[in-house]
């Protein structure tokens, strides 16, 4: 059975590959970004029939914009089984006096606000779907923070526990939610030792995604 996947960041590296990987497997994409353009590519790269695609561009910090993707989400798809949380950024290198207001502020809004609000607007329509997955990608760094790393780790760690809270609050519903921690992206091969490809990540989300992974639930899951 087809099921219907929203995925956040979709034109990054991580999300576009993840797009085209579970369209390639026959699902329904639902494919939210700041970017227009970016967004018009990748829907061309995926030549999916218009049944099988949605688009949109939407401030992921605009809680009620976020409420009207997921209804319109719906409308066309009339559920929702799976949310590939994949936005990401950075803040770092800084001690506490080197960091900014804005910097802890940036780091929440990436990270901690966008999360709540995707919950938000989700976590109903997955739970009413009967079966669900909820994968986020957070930092090997969260559990035990080096220094220079405060605002960063502070936002991921909040949006771990969200990550947490839903799959306790969602388990009966036979939703899943998951944590993938890596040290970093290697987007061009060229972090072997510290980084994580792109392609191993979205194969870890495929075993997550797949009926095998049922039990696994609340769960942060190592590729480093």
């Amino acid at each position: 059975m087809n099921k219907t996947i929203v995925i956040t960041g979709a034109t990054g590296v991580l999300g576009s590959l993840a797009a085209k990987t579970f369209a390639g497997m026959g699902h329904n994409l639902a494919l939210l970004d700041i970017d227009q353009k970016k967004l018009d590519s990748l829907a061309r790269d995926l030549n999916l029939p218009s049944e099988r695609l949605f688009t949109q561009t939407v401030d992921l910090l605009n809680g009620q914009a976020l409420q009207d993707s997921a209804a319109a989400v719906l409308n066309k798809f009339a559920s929702v089984h799976a949310l590939f949380h994949l936005v990401g950024g950075w803040t770092g290198g800084k001690t506490f006096t080197e960091a900014s207001n804005d910097d802890l502020e940036f780091m929440l809004n990436q990270h901690a606000r966008t999360t709540f609000n995707l919950f938000k607007a989700f976590e109903e329509p997955l739970s009413k779907s009967g079966w669900g997955r909820v994968i986020v990608i957070s930092a090997s760094t969260v559990a035990n923070p080096p220094g220079k790393s405060a605002v960063y780790t502070a936002a991921k760690s909040a949006q771990e526990n969200m990550v947490l809270s839903l799959a306790a609050e969602l388990k009966e519903s036979k939703v899943t939610a998951n944590i993938i921690q890596v040290k970093a992206i290697d987007v061009d091969g060229s972090r072997k030792d510290a980084g994580t490809t792109p392609e191993v990540i979205v194969a870890t989300m495929q075993y997550l995604f797949s009926e095998g992974a049922d039990k696994v639930n609340g769960a942060r899951l190592p590729l480093y």
